[in-house]
């Protein structure tokens, strides 16, 4: 197993000790970047020999917040997963987070075990949901209506290969299972993501499975 190297960007600096020290302890996970700001982040990561593969980055910081920091991260290191760590859990917030691009979100206040497990998740599939995000958004689903405007019905310019690769994503299928499963190339498969990605505007998979739940292509429920 290569080893997965982690960035955090966090302004409280025992909790971001205490999470080095966490993370560390995890087998082949080592901690590589430590950053008190968005700003400071982002300049230890230009000078870097060795890039993290996922950054966890807090949403409230000084200098440069999360969100800001975020934007920058996907134009400048597009393959770098992103997961934010944050105590807001207000189910709109987190999705419009996904939607720019974040790969996981983490409440300050879960255990490590959660913590490895999205690092490892981010890496082999793409995103990590939680069960809270996942409650959150069956909620809001369950207590609204799905309004559709003509301009904005995406799933219908959806093919049928394009809608069974979508759904193997959003049940957290690694490119290789999807292939597999559907008895195509990892090539092939790869190429209905990056259609998928065009089709509805969102910037990685974890988009697209907020994308699903949304146009009810998806039930929150069954990858609770």
């Amino acid at each position: 197993m290569n080893m997965i190297n982690v960035a955090i960007a966090d302004d409280q600096v025992l909790f971001r000790k205490g999470m080095v020290s966490i993370i560390n302890a995890f087998k082949n996970i080592q901690v590589i970047i430590e950053a008190e700001n968005g700003k400071d982040l982002l300049n230890t990561i230009e000078e870097a020999v060795i890039r993290p593969d996922v950054i966890l980055l807090d949403l409230s910081m000084p200098e440069l917040n999360g969100v800001e920091t975020t934007k920058i991260l996907q134009q400048k290191y597009s393959s770098i997963k992103i997961i934010i760590l944050s105590i807001h859990s207000e189910e709109r917030f987190v999705t419009h987070l996904m939607e720019l691009g974040v790969n996981g979100y983490l409440f300050k206040n879960v255990e490590p075990i959660e913590v490895e497990k999205a690092l490892r998740a981010v890496v082999e599939k793409d995103f990590y949901f939680n069960e809270t995000f996942l409650r959150a958004m069956q909620n809001r689903i369950s207590g609204k209506k799905r309004r559709f405007l003509i301009q904005d019905d995406i799933p219908s310019t959806l093919t049928q290969r394009e809608l069974d690769v979508l759904d193997l994503i959003c049940k957290q299928h690694t490119t290789q299972e999807i292939a597999d499963k559907l008895f195509i190339s990892v090539r092939t498969v790869d190429g209905h993501r990056n259609n998928l990605l065009e089709k509805t505007g969102m910037r990685n998979t974890a988009g697209l499975v907020v994308f699903s739940i949304k146009n009810n292509l998806l039930d929150p429920s069954t990858l609770l």
